[in-house]
């Protein structure tokens, strides 16, 4: 891969965004090595957890603006035919059935914003800047934030960002719930490591029902997420992890799992 650097170990797959001549911007190369690797790690029952990251001190510019401008006059019909490398981003990571954890630092504009809104843990650094810029380019949001960005922080809020397009930092962000830690810049990587290695050390089968479930819940209703649990129940219950459980604590035992304490 030219634009990604990916890394496995005991569980934890690191993802790093490795464009750092344009702030991690996401070129079509870019976006059909993501689409390919994303559909990589989503086969690989190896990957307990996945953390998603940029290099040097940025996460994602968005889209690369010049790469956008090259390649002559384009109809409608061929830019949305182009635009299913993105989907495919969209559809791959969303239908992850394991943690994703974004650690954010500096920027993340545009489609990079909208990365870190489908993952489910987000980790920013206290230089983060974040922003739906699309409309100072007279574009509109994609790669799901439409979906993602109201269900964050509420579609008045969602509108204001969107229809604004101004730039907010990691204070504010984590204000709005789009971030769930602020982290001094050489904490993050570490922080985000430690959630990760406790995740890869939980059940992969309560995970799994768990994640499901709750992209559910918001689009059903009680009897649908009732049903859903109790069905997951009889599956996690079943599972080795669970018998393994149930004896360590019978003989008090450290856990399997354990949340590292912040500062961890």
């Amino acid at each position: 891969m030219n634009t990604l650097v990916y890394a496995l170990e005991d569980g934890v797959a690191t993802l790093t965004l490795n464009r750092p001549e344009s702030k991690n911007a996401i070129s079509p190369e870019m976006a059909d090595e993501l689409g390919e690797l994303l559909a990589r790690i989503r086969a690989d029952e190896a990957v307990r957890v996945l953390v998603v990251t940029g290099a040097a001190g940025a996460f994602c510019a968005g889209g690369d603006v010049k790469a956008m401008g090259e390649g002559g006059p384009r109809t409608p019909e061929q830019r949305r035919a182009g635009m299913a490398r993105y989907t495919r981003i969209c559809t791959e990571l969303m239908a992850l059935d394991r943690p994703v954890i974004a650690a954010v630092d500096g920027v993340a504009f545009g489609a990079g914003f909208s990365i870190a809104l489908m993952c489910d843990i987000v980790l920013l650094s206290d230089r983060a800047r974040l922003c739906m810029v699309f409309q100072r380019i007279g574009l509109v949001p994609d790669m799901g934030a439409y979906y993602t960005l109201p269900r964050v922080v509420g579609l008045q809020r969602a509108k204001e960002l969107i229809f604004s397009a101004r730039e907010i930092d990691a204070a504010e962000a984590r204000q709005l719930g789009i971030a769930m830690e602020v982290l001094p810049a050489e904490n993050l990587m570490p922080r985000a490591l430690a959630i990760a290695r406790s995740f890869a050390g939980a059940s992969p089968v309560a995970m799994s029902v768990s994640k499901r479930a709750l992209q559910s819940s918001l689009g059903s209703d009680l009897p649908t997420m009732l049903e859903i649990e109790a069905a997951g129940q009889a599956l996690a219950s079943n599972s080795e992890y669970a018998k393994e459980a149930v004896r360590r604590f019978a003989s008090r035992e450290p856990a399997q799992f354990r949340w590292p304490a912040a500062g961890s």
